[in-house]
């Protein structure tokens, strides 16, 4: 990528406004000369760290990151065998393994909590630098100043001793009044870093010692006593003393910390990233930015799109690339924001080819370009003799020849600067060789050729920034689907051209045939028809998976009461298979009291052997069927998370929910008979009622010698006549297809009101009727606060709520959210 297409693209202006975040001027560096990256692992790598960065500096935690001063020149003297350094120099060494420390410690404490993986396994690859910063720890404290060491004390006391000797022998001359006649001041003066006296001129030979300095007027010479002489030259050797010996600590820290000079070089370049990474999720942060996805088999994507330089006046524009589409040509009135549009598209791919946030919304997603070739402004040079339209030509020459499938190519105001149809067939030739390099392009242009060429081609989309017409003045929105009119004429008028101008040139268009707008217009009425089709087409196909979903569900209900029924009578029949065998014990212990044989007893224990086999059997086969029924739980259970994470349902109900409140009412649909039973009787259709579950039934047939099978709403047994009571006085009736009803969408007697009301993606009647339905629920069980996520987003959904709750009767008041709980995205209501 080309350091004049960055330009043009102000991807430079943008990275060096993120390197203004950085805590070290290395880092600021680092990022500064960040270039786009190229392999989808390295990108994923920045914003991956760039992403939990923005978590922590999202938390009240500390910050995690301090500033250091420049190391990287200090870090190649310690590696130079001999090497002296300064104490300001292995002050910012000192300081550099403070923010080691610091920010290895903070990662670590948060890892867990806040999921840092990324950021955690970054500082543990950071080398192990601790005995540097011992080592300069033990000698300098944490604000450059040396500590008071044994080998230093010393000469420090004797330093102080010295000073208060030579202030008691200049204190001697100033003090009394000996020579106050002889003293221009009272207080000794520092010259040339030794205590003298301002004596007077005329009487200097009344203070004997060195003469350091006179005044300019010659009125006052400086003079050093001869009784402190001596204690200066003592002091200057000690302080000559103290300085080399100083010089000899660093040097042996210095030799200690020599072999550890590769390490802070790696550590270095480690701290630089963190700080880059930082850096960029604090600008994220300061603009209301998202981390992009990265586009795999789906198309691009952005949502509220704001190009960052320009701040609150930004319009949000939402890009919607379809499958297949790898042109787009935008099209509009002049000043109506094409080129920005291009602009931000081209720069949003480059930020986040840096692993940089940018400024949209969530679910944004941009494919990784290999190169990028632009061809935008005016190339004219007079210099080069080139015209505006040779200018754009070499622009466009060089992306037709390096462009490849992994290209992105932005191409501004194409077909322009020569003959209208030249300059149109060239543009169409060039789409051509791209779409065969299956380059991805965009393009802005007023050719109406080129809006038509955009139709013909399945690999192209029209998108145009729309255009009030009550204002004629654009309104910076980018329509995806529709090409747009120029408005020449109508901006002409506007901008004072006379009226009579403005209608010649409506004159010629019509004679020319050359209007194109009514084409324009009938093509954008066929897409919102088109639109409207396929947004049906989704409608009916929801409905019927959501018709087959709830089938699939009555029907594994219907299995489980099934189930539910066979385990009472597998109990019913274990309780008799007790009492049988107590029953058979005695008649065995009756039959030993008089003559048994042999056979008799084997013939007992084998009917009792037998029969316990069979109800054995039998709990088989029912903890088969309950272990099939759960299996075709889950299944149903993970098709619904599936739906529901694609596509958010109306009614927002997983299918466990909907398994545990969803009960099936069967009621059977009975015809009279022509006349009354004087008498009922067993026989189909009679009305009967079960003696151990006191359940009514149907009759529906016969099932050998004194059993019929019954209907218990939608459930058939089989039971014994004596099982069963005839219902008198009722007529006769047939068994019809039995039905059910599923409770869930208009709520169970088990159904709770929400803690929580969420309402995000709803259309406003919709979200109308779930709070009607919550607000119900909540004077059914005496609920009297609850919360409501609507969502900031354009504020119709939530206006729609704050109306309806004012002029709901039952609601005592409601307000928004603290900032920390939602802000002005959820609202806390409390009834009456």
């Amino acid at each position: 990528m080309d350091k004049k297409t960055l330009t043009e693209l102000d991807f430079y202006r943008i990275r060096d406004e993120i390197a203004g975040f950085c805590v070290s001027e290395e880092g600021a560096y680092m990022l500064s000369h960040l270039e786009p990256l190229s392999k989808s692992d390295e990108i994923e790598a920045r914003k991956n760290l760039s992403r939990e960065w923005f978590t922590y500096i999202h938390t009240a935690r500390n910050n995690a990151l301090n500033s250091w001063q420049p190391v990287f020149p200090v870090f190649k003297m310690i590696s130079v065998q001999g090497a002296a350094v300064s104490l300001e120099q292995l002050h910012s060494v000192l300081q550099f393994c403070v923010a080691v420390k610091n920010v290895t410690d903070a990662v670590l404490n948060a890892e867990e909590e806040l999921n840092l993986k990324s950021l955690a396994s970054l500082v543990r690859s950071i080398p192990d630098i601790s005995s540097v910063y011992g080592e300069i720890n033990r000698i300098m404290t944490s604000d450059g100043q040396l500590r008071d060491l044994p080998e230093l004390r010393a000469i420090r006391a004797k330093i102080a001793e010295l000073n208060a000797k030579i202030k008691s022998i200049l204190r001697s001359f100033t003090s009394g009044t000996k020579y106050a006649d002889i003293l221009e001041s009272a207080v000794p003066v520092l010259k040339n870093g030794r205590q003298v006296l301002a004596v007077k001129s005329n009487r200097r030979a009344s203070v004997p010692g060195i003469i350091h300095e006179v005044s300019h007027t010659g009125q006052t010479v400086f003079i050093e006593p001869e009784e402190s002489v001596r204690c200066s030259n003592e002091l200057v050797e000690a302080e000559f003393e103290l300085q080399a010996e100083i010089r000899r600590i660093i040097v042996d820290v210095v030799s200690k910390i020599a072999p550890f000079s590769f390490d802070l070089v790696q550590a270095l370049k480690i701290m630089e990233k963190l700080d880059g990474t930082r850096a960029a999720a604090a600008w994220g942060k300061a603009n209301g930015c998202v981390f992009a996805d990265t586009c795999k088999e789906e198309p691009l994507l952005l949502i509220g799109a704001r190009h960052p330089l320009l701040g609150e006046k930004a319009v949000p524009v939402d890009i919607r690339f379809m499958e297949g589409k790898r042109i787009l040509i935008i099209t509009g009135p002049n000043t109506g924001g094409k080129t920005v549009t291009l602009k931000t598209i081209a720069l949003f791919a480059l930020l986040n080819q840096c692993g940089f946030p940018v400024p949209a919304k969530e679910g944004s997603r941009l494919p990784v370009f290999s190169g990028i070739y632009a061809d935008i402004g005016d190339e004219q040079s007079l210099d080069q003799s080139l015209s505006t339209f040779s200018g754009h030509m070499k622009n466009i020459a060089r992306a037709v020849r390096c462009a490849g499938e992994s290209s992105l190519v932005l191409l501004d105001e194409l077909g322009s600067g020569t003959d209208p149809q030249e300059g149109a067939a060239v543009s169409m030739a060039v789409l051509d060789r791209l779409i065969e390099k299956k380059s991805f392009v965009l393009i802005t242009t007023h050719q109406g050729i080129i809006k038509n060429y955009g139709y013909t081609h399945p690999e192209c989309i029209n998108a145009s920034v729309e255009f009030n017409s009550d204002t004629l003045s654009p309104t910076y929105r980018l329509m995806m689907g529709i090409p747009g009119e120029s408005h020449a004429l109508e901006i002409a008028e506007k901008s004072g051209l006379p009226k009579d101008i403005v209608q010649k040139a409506r004159d010629y268009i019509v004679s020319e045939k050359a209007d194109v707008s009514s084409l324009i217009k009938g093509l954008t009425q066929k897409h919102a028809e088109l639109d409207g089709l396929l947004a049906e087409i989704k409608e009916r196909e929801e409905a019927l998976l959501e018709s087959i979903r709830k089938n699939d569900l009555k029907a594994l209900q219907l299995r489980q009461k099934e189930h539910e029924i066979k385990k009472g009578i597998q109990r019913e029949a274990e309780d008799f298979l007790v009492q049988t065998r107590k029953d058979l014990e005695n008649l065995v212990r009756v039959l030993k009291e008089g003559e048994v044989t042999r056979e008799k007893t084997l013939g007992v224990r084998k009917f009792i052997s037998d029969f316990t086999a069979a109800v054995s059997e039998r709990d088989e086969k029912l903890s088969e069927e309950e272990h099939k029924i759960a299996e075709e739980t889950l299944r149903l259970e993970n098709e619904e998370k599936k739906r529901i994470s694609h596509k958010p349902s109306k009614k927002r109900m997983k299918t466990s929910d909907a398994l545990k409140n969803a009960v099936s009412i069967s009621s059977s649909v009975m015809q009279e008979n022509s006349a009354l039973q004087k008498e009922p009787v067993f026989e189909p259709g009679a009305e009967v009622k079960s003696v151990s579950s006191n359940q009514t039934g149907i009759i529906d047939a016969p099932a050998g010698k004194g059993r019929w099978t019954v209907l218990f709403g939608s459930i058939k047994m089989t039971l014994r006549q004596s099982e069963l009571v005839l219902v008198k006085n009722r007529t006769a009736l047939k068994p019809s297809v039995s039905y059910s009803v599923d409770l869930a969408e208009s709520g169970s007697a088990e159904e709770k009101p929400a803690f929580e009301l969420r309402l995000l993606g709803l259309r406003a009647e919709e979200a109308v009727r779930a709070l009607e339905r919550q607000l119900d629920l909540c004077a059914l069980n005496n609920f009297r606060q609850f919360s409501i996520i609507h969502g900031k987003g354009s504020g119709v959904l939530q206006q729609t709520v704050h109306d309806y709750l004012s002029n709901c009767p039952s609601v005592l008041n409601f307000t928004f959210a603290p900032p920390e709980d939602g802000g002005f995205g959820k609202t806390y209501v409390s009834l009456r």
